[in-house]
């Protein structure tokens, strides 16, 4: 749009005006909600996750994702020679539950073990390796459902075909860096946090040695 205005201006004489008409005017419509619709629906998930895991930390470490998904996804568009459009935007939007679900396998798994007693190390690791194969198992069906969107023909082929692209290219990238980052930045910054059971676990001990 401002490329458009920024030749428009160039080329065209003072009084000439422009107009916007089909996906060019609800992509302008549309385009300064979409920042608004991407934050609420990031917040949410963060505050949903919060409620869950009950912290703070767990759910940035699993939105880290989201960021390497819109990376992705941005790319995928680029590759492909395709816009940013109504159709890519809510597949971005569909990105945030998509690229977050790895990471909660993990950080869900390794405070499990952290519950039962393992050591955080361990449990980091062994939540990191058991958890490989869901991971896998789950990336690939999700890349592959999106395969038929990318293959589309005929009537509207060209709207699933752009949400096919967000979708398989923002999932294959986020889950392979998921498997990196999320242990990673779960090392660094939840090594002074409890897991969500811990305060429980330890009045129940408590409780049996009083008896």
């Amino acid at each position: 749009m401002i490329f458009l205005k920024n030749i428009a201006d160039q080329q065209l004489p003072e009084e000439a005006q422009i107009d916007y008409k089909g996906q060019s005017l609800l992509l302008k419509e549309s385009g300064d909600s979409v920042l608004l619709i991407f934050a609420l629906a990031l917040l949410i998930t963060f505050l949903v996750l919060s409620a869950q895991f009950e912290s703070f930390i767990h759910p940035l470490v699993i939105l880290l994702t989201v960021p390497l998904a819109l990376v992705g996804a941005l790319a995928g568009l680029e590759l492909m020679g395709m816009s940013l459009n109504i159709y890519s935007q809510i597949g971005i939007v569909m990105l945030i539950g998509l690229a977050a679900k790895n990471g909660i396998l993990i950080v869900e798994f390794a405070n499990q073990l952290r519950d039962k007693g393992i050591a955080f190390e361990e449990a980091l690791i062994n939540g990191a390796q058991q958890r490989l194969r869901p991971i896998v198992m789950t990336t690939f069906t999700t890349v592959t459902s999106a395969i038929p969107l990318v293959l589309a023909s005929g009537p509207g082929a060209e709207s699933r075909m752009v949400i096919g692209v967000v979708i398989f290219a923002g999932v294959s990238l986020a889950s392979i860096f998921t498997l990196f980052i999320v242990p990673g930045a779960y090392y660094w910054l939840c090594r002074n946090t409890g897991s969500p059971q811990a305060i429980a676990n330890k009045i129940t001990q408590e409780q049996k040695n009083l008896l």
